[in-house]
């Protein structure tokens, strides 16, 4: 295993409360600044889904000084790029330059996430390009069975039970009101951070932040986080009858973990030998041994709060309850028995071998850096993120893997032909079977 120190992280803060951690990268004179706001989606209001999300991408379309089309000519102009996401936990707005124009690139940074106008036409352009993509996921078999797995493994109202970008309903309720009450609630820089990362001095950095972001005030007016409840802790099965479908796609599934458990590495380990890795044990046996599917995945959604655990595969229609019975196998195997030294030891190799290929770029280290704001973590949490990793033994990722995945809660939603697979799956005898 190579060496690898994770780069320094000088961490700092504004009279306003605003958080700054700069890590200073020589090797090319190049830098990402990245400003994090505490305005996620999880904690919108089910009747207004999508706003944070919407809001977040309306950004780019005009501040109170430039249009949209003027803001892209300013960014061209100077060599920056400008990049929005909204996740369930934060919305994160990212420009990337050469060192010698960061004055100018944090300029319009601040303009874009302090003094966005929200033009009319924008709004309702994105609204129809989100209802659009809608319309599209409930057309698509693979992104159907991902929202119907979590509607059905989050109790009725749940914020995690409904999709990241909201709902026809919600979205179509959107207002340019709505988007500039949130930025006035949840854009406020005492619950934010600005991260810098590349060819740069930490004092620099700080005089340029406090000239544009220093008369920012306020923090987040946040809701309550969400205590994620499961729908039903009984296993069954749910049909979501396509009749013409040729294949099935399959999603497995209960509430999982958040981001701060103790279990975290341990899982991260567990995962990559259950169904995380092409030579995991879920791809071992469904694609290479059986030849049900291309590949199949596990995966541990850490957000804040606890997000799901889930498996997921598209199989051949006559194969769909046999690739059902594999997996269950596979889960309860290793819940059950655990995995070989030999399994622990390629996993934790192999996480730790590729996280520093994951941070060649200013914007992977920024996105890394970002997370300790987010989350709350330490500063030197990843300066010992491989150590970590290296340290979980087979024992630890049995016990957390124990903790973490539950075989006789699954909520398993099959989308396919309900014809040809009910009758399969019902002969599992695995839980009752239900089509919807």
């Amino acid at each position: 295993m190579r060496p690898f120190d994770f780069p320094d992280v000088t961490a700092g803060e504004l009279d306003n409360g605003l958080g700054l951690r700069v890590s200073r990268l020589a090797r090319l004179p190049l830098t990402t600044v990245s400003l994090v706001l505490d305005a996620g989606e999880t904690e919108v209001d089910p009747p207004s889904a999508g706003l944070a999300v919407l809001t977040g991408d309306a950004l780019e379309g005009g501040t109170e000084a430039r249009s949209g089309t003027e803001l892209a000519e300013a960014l061209e102009g100077i060599g920056a790029t400008l990049a929005l996401s909204t996740g369930w936990d934060a919305t994160t707005a990212s420009v990337s330059c050469l060192a010698d124009r960061l004055d100018e690139a944090l300029a319009l940074l601040a303009e874009v996430t302090l003094r966005p106008s929200f033009p009319t036409q924008e709004i309702d352009r994105l609204k129809a390009q989100r209802l659009a993509a809608i319309q599209q996921r409930a057309m698509n078999p693979s992104s159907l069975a991902a929202d119907v797995a979590n509607e059905l493994i989050y109790a009725e109202g749940s914020t995690y039970g409904r999709p990241l970008g909201g709902t026809t309903e919600s979205v179509e309720a959107i207002t340019v009101d709505a988007a500039r009450d949130l930025v006035s609630r949840r854009y406020r820089p005492g619950s934010a951070g600005l991260v810098a990362v590349g060819d740069l001095d930490a004092a620099e950095v700080e005089e340029m932040a406090l000239r544009h972001f220093g008369g920012w005030s306020g923090r987040s007016a946040g809701g309550v986080m969400p205590e994620p409840s499961a729908r039903s802790t009984d296993r069954r099965i749910v049909i979501v009858d396509r009749p013409e479908a040729v294949q099935s796609e399959i999603r497995m599934g209960h509430i999982g973990l958040p981001k701060a458990s103790e279990d975290y590495f341990a899982l991260l380990v567990f995962n990559m030998i259950l169904g995380g890795s092409f030579t995991s044990r879920l791809n071992l046996n469904l694609r290479e041994r059986n030849g049900f599917t291309y590949g199949v995945r596990s995966r541990f959604a850490f957000r804040r709060a606890a997000g799901p655990f889930s498996v997921s595969t598209a199989v051949q229609t006559e194969v769909s309850a046999a690739a059902v019975r594999e997996t269950l196998h596979e889960l309860e195997a290793l819940v059950e028995s655990g995995p070989t030294e030999d399994e622990t030891q390629a996993a934790r190799d192999y996480i730790a071998g590729v996280f520093p290929l994951r941070l060649e770029t200013t914007g992977q280290i920024a996105a890394r850096i970002a997370e300790l704001i987010v989350y709350d973590l330490s500063d030197d949490y990843h300066a010992h993120y491989r150590d970590r990793i290296r340290a979980v033994t087979k024992q630890d990722a049995l016990e957390a893997g124990r903790r973490a995945v539950r075989p006789d809660e699954l909520t398993i939603v099959v989308v396919g032909a309900a014809e040809k697979i009910r009758g399969p799956l019902e002969e599992l005898d695995v839980g009752p079977v239900l089509v919807r």
